[in-house]
Order: C-alpha cells, then structure tokens, then sequence
C-alpha cells in the first residue's frame, strides 16, 4: 500500500474523526501552468462531444457503464443529502418528513414546468404512488446512514449543496468530484458509498481530489479526501499532496482516452 493512501477499518466510533484530524497542514495549490498543461492533455484527446470524466470512469477503467436512468437507487443520494440538508436547518422535523419535503418540492416544481424532461423531478412526476414510497424510503435510509456518518465527526460540517465541477478550458471536457459532507471551510471532504471499496477505489479517490482541486476557485486542496463506506466499516483516505492531485489527473486524463478511443491502450 502506498503511503500516500491510508486505509482504516471503522471498528471505533472516533475512526473518521481522527482520520480527518490528522490530516496535514499543509496541501498542493494548483498553478495557472497546472491548468494550462491539464487543458493541453485533455484537449489532445479528440472527442466528437462533451465529455464528462469523474471517479466512477476512473475505477473502470475508462470503460463506460450503462446508460443512465433514473431509479429508487439512483435518485437516493441527491433526495438523501437534500433531506439531511434540511434537517440541519430544522432540528424540528425528521429524516422521513425532511426527504418527504425533497420529493414534494421536486413533484411541485414538475407540476409547474420547472423541471427539465431526464430530470429527476420529471421522473418522479410519472411514478406510481407505490414507486413513489420505495423512493422515500431509499432516500430515508441514504440521509441515515450520512448522518451517522456525520454524527462520527469531530469538527464542524455541511452537507455539500452539489458535487464539484470543473469545465477544461478548450478540451470540451468537464471533471467531477463527488462530495456529500465538506469539513470546515474545505478542509477535508467526506464521499460516502454503498457496498464494499474495490481494488481501484483508491485511484478513484485520488480522482475525485484532483477534480475538486481544479474546482476550487483559488486551486486549493482539501487536506484530506475521505472515502466511507459505512456497509463495509472501511474508510479510505488521501492527501491533498502534490503527488495525489497529478497522479489523480493522470488518472483522469486516461480514463479520456480510453472513452474516446476505447480501443487505444495509450498510457498518457
């Protein structure tokens, strides 16, 4: 195991939190050159469309999975967090009537033309009642398990409003970093996952750093990317060093070839 990765079984309710507050002071800045040079790469890399590239891409390898649609699982996360959200404005309400609120405010908002068609809105919109009611309970059981993941925390924290993105200059190319709880002002970022880590999830990992990097307005890294996964009880984190955010570009970079050549083997 490299040592710029630290794996941590959560057997101790403190586990998390001292995952984050060893973290180090000091992270990488990224550099106007830095970015330059990651647009070059990336616009090197021909596509015939907008690409998006994140973590998930990286741990398979570039190989794309199936088209996306909308599902009880898929929706879970966005209704989860939003529901959590809430209940960090109101400690009046619960988990279930804050995720209730989130469906609700997304079925108005279709109702009234707000919603773009694929969105997740306009799918709820043409569920039965019964779908409707796994969906809460997806979303119910996401929110729990995120707040008990924040509940292990020892410093302050939000739950991220979106995941972070960044658009590479003149490469028609957008990078993603998944992020559900944030630390502080940044400091460290918290993703949470169902199942168990694979084999790739560390590069995954450094992924999702890089991308939130090039994200940060001033290019600064969180200290610390955490990776839960509260189904596993393992924890898996990387530094926000100069080391992990390029080896977390190359990454990336490579996962854009192998989409827009799936047939190149091309190191980049």
């Amino acid at each position: 195991m490299s040592h710029e990765e630290l794996t941590v079984r959560a057997v101790a309710p403190d586990a998390l939190a001292r995952v984050i507050g060893d973290a180090p002071h000091d992270t990488f800045t990224v550099t106007d050159a830095n970015r330059r040079s990651l647009s070059e790469r990336l616009g090197a890399v021909a596509t015939d469309r907008h690409r998006r590239i994140d973590a998930w891409l990286v741990e398979r390898g570039g190989r794309p999975a199936t088209p996306f649609s909308w599902s009880p699982t898929a929706a879970r996360r966005i209704l989860g967090n939003g529901a959590l959200r809430r209940l960090a404005r109101s400690r009046a309400v619960t988990l279930r009537d804050a995720a209730r609120d989130e469906i609700d405010d997304l079925l108005s908002r279709a109702a009234t033309g707000h919603q773009r068609a694929g969105s997740l809105g306009a799918w709820l919109a043409n569920r039965h009642p019964a779908e409707l009611a796994l969906v809460h309970a997806g979303a119910v059981d996401w929110a729990g398990s995120l707040a008990d993941v924040a509940a292990s925390l020892a410093a302050d924290w939000t739950v991220a409003s979106a995941d972070a993105y960044y658009d590479v200059e003149r490469a028609r190319t957008t990078l993603r970093a998944r992020r559900d709880l944030v630390i502080g002002r940044g400091d460290a970022v918290v993703r949470v996952r169902g199942g168990v880590p694979r084999s790739s999830a560390g590069p995954g990992l450094r992924a999702d750093l890089a991308a939130a990097t090039f994200a940060d307005p001033e290019g600064r890294a969180p200290r610390r990317y955490v990776g839960v996964w509260p189904d596993a009880g393992v924890i898996l984190a990387v530094d926000g060093t100069d080391a992990n955010v390029r080896a977390g570009a190359r990454d990336l970079v490579r996962a854009a070839i192998v989409v827009s050549c799936p047939g190149d083997r091309l190191a980049a």
